[in-house]
């Protein structure tokens, strides 16, 4: 099968890439989240974004630098050509190194694969990305959860004068942006990012919730996601969560990721996913006490450049 790359071209082209991830959702790790991936500033840079399509401009593989996560999304399709995974590496490869001294460059790049995908770890490895899982004290490795959207929630009251309720659309993006960057303490997240989240077709603002605090103050944010597979299934995926550090240990998290885990039910879901780092000891407890079980280990490869590197 001829491949050949082509340009960006905007919201139709990404349909066209959540669309090839979710016709294989087991083979990629980002599937139900993307729209709210594919949101991010990374893509207002079309020569962050690689597209390989066939003699027919079928979309078979596309990559995107995620300058935000300093990781490279990527997905192909699993029949077509056996060099293309190498193809999407190597472009990776081009970019980054292209990038370097420019606001999407990063000294080092991610990529995440699962635990059991032996011929894309070997293909990561050929390419110059080493497995992070045992490297001491920066060890880093995820993992993948599901629980059935069935089973019954834990009941949790709220804090007295705490409300659970969602966003009030573009008015309160800045007061969400606010909120995010202090709980995973970087200002990757923008207005510009998180609103164009809004206009997703698979954006629902009955799942995109906030936690009040009695002052008015958001405290707690839990944004869920539809997604669809090819028999017509609904399942979800939490992305993203967080609590303020200053309303941490009473409840909230619990409260609020509930009344999603609950949503998500009202809405057809048939099961829910989340994806979280290994070490967090916080989140695989909390997502443990909802139902969520650990279904695959996600490895986190690495490759440096800049000075130095290979």
């Amino acid at each position: 099968m001829k491949i050949g790359q082509r340009e960006f071209s905007g919201e139709t082209d990404k349909r066209a890439m959540i669309r090839l991830a979710q016709s294989f959702p087991n083979e990629s790790v980002h599937v139900v989240d993307l729209p709210y991936r594919l949101s991010s500033w990374a893509l207002d840079d079309p020569t962050n974004i690689g597209l390989w399509v066939d003699a027919e401009g079928q979309l078979q593989a596309w990559a995107v630098m995620q300058t935000p996560f300093w990781t490279i999304d990527y997905a192909y399709h699993p029949d077509a050509d056996v060099s293309l995974h190498r193809q999407v590496l190597a472009w990776a490869d081009h970019r980054a190194r292209q990038a370097l001294d420019t606001s999407s460059g990063r000294p080092c790049w991610f990529a995440m694969v699962f635990a059991n995908q032996a011929n894309r770890i070997r293909e990561l490895e050929e390419a110059g990305f080493a497995c992070q899982a045992d490297v001491g004290p920066d060890s880093w490795s995820k993992v993948l959860m599901q629980r059935s959207a069935h089973l019954v929630v834990p009941e949790n009251a709220l804090p007295a004068g705490f409300t659970i309720r969602h966003l009030r659309g573009e008015g309160e993006i800045e007061d969400y942006v606010e909120l995010h960057r202090a709980v995973f303490g970087s200002n990757n997240m923008t207005v510009e990012w998180r609103t164009r989240t809004l206009s997703c077709p698979e954006y629902r603002s009955d799942l995109d919730l906030v936690a009040v605090a009695p002052d008015g103050r958001l405290a707690a944010f839990c944004v869920c996601w539809l997604g669809e597979d090819s028999e017509g299934r609904l399942w979800g995926q939490v992305e993203p969560m967080g609590v303020h550090e200053d309303y941490r240990k009473l409840g909230l998290g619990l409260a609020i990721l509930s009344e999603g885990l609950q949503r998500l039910h009202q809405c057809g879901a048939e099961s829910v996913y989340v994806e979280t780092d290994k070490h967090r000891n916080a989140a695989l407890g909390l997502y443990g006490v909802v139902g969520f079980r650990v279904i695959r280990d996600i490895l986190v490869y690495r490759k440096d450049y800049g000075d130095g590197a290979g």
